[in-house]
């Protein structure tokens, strides 16, 4: 579940306990006004966490790009490659022992963080200017307190 769905999920019983007050109409609707607005900012924030998160990894996979070490620059296909083997040979009964589920597990998540990645670098030719633009903005450090 995403964080911002159980923001949207925390809100709700608020919502009905606001039905349910025994005051005036106009005061009720005061007070949905201030739960709607606090509820506005609790997504914001979490918008805010989400855009920062693509942010760093966007700068990770920049630095694994741009990095000097072959090894660097490669270790994504080199395991993807390393799990196609592993998914051959184990469909074809030629590994002494199955995979486990585990290790499907892990196979899931390495190629759903590899097209991810994938995407990334395809994607970060253009997302760079304005990511560099909005540390810019923020400062040197690129955090934002406030």
């Amino acid at each position: 579940m995403s964080l911002i769905d159980m923001i949207s999920r925390l809100f709700t019983p608020l919502a009905s306990v606001i039905d349910e007050l025994h005051t005036s109409d106009e005061e009720r609707d005061a007070v949905r006004i201030a739960l709607v607005n606090a509820q506005n900012q609790a997504l914001a924030l979490t918008l805010d966490l989400e855009r920062e998160k693509l942010a760093a990894r966007a700068s990770l996979i920049a630095a694994e790009i741009g990095g000097q070490s072959w090894l660097q620059r490669n270790w994504r296909p080199i395991t993807m490659l390393s799990f196609l083997i592993l998914v051959i040979l184990d469909a074809f009964g030629l590994l002494v022992f199955r995979l486990s589920d585990e290790a499907w597990l892990l196979l899931q998540i390495g190629l759903g963080g590899y097209v991810v990645g994938r995407s990334a670098e395809k994607m970060l030719p253009a997302i760079r200017p304005a990511v560099y633009k909005e540390h810019s903005a923020r400062g040197v450090h690129g955090v934002h307190h406030g």
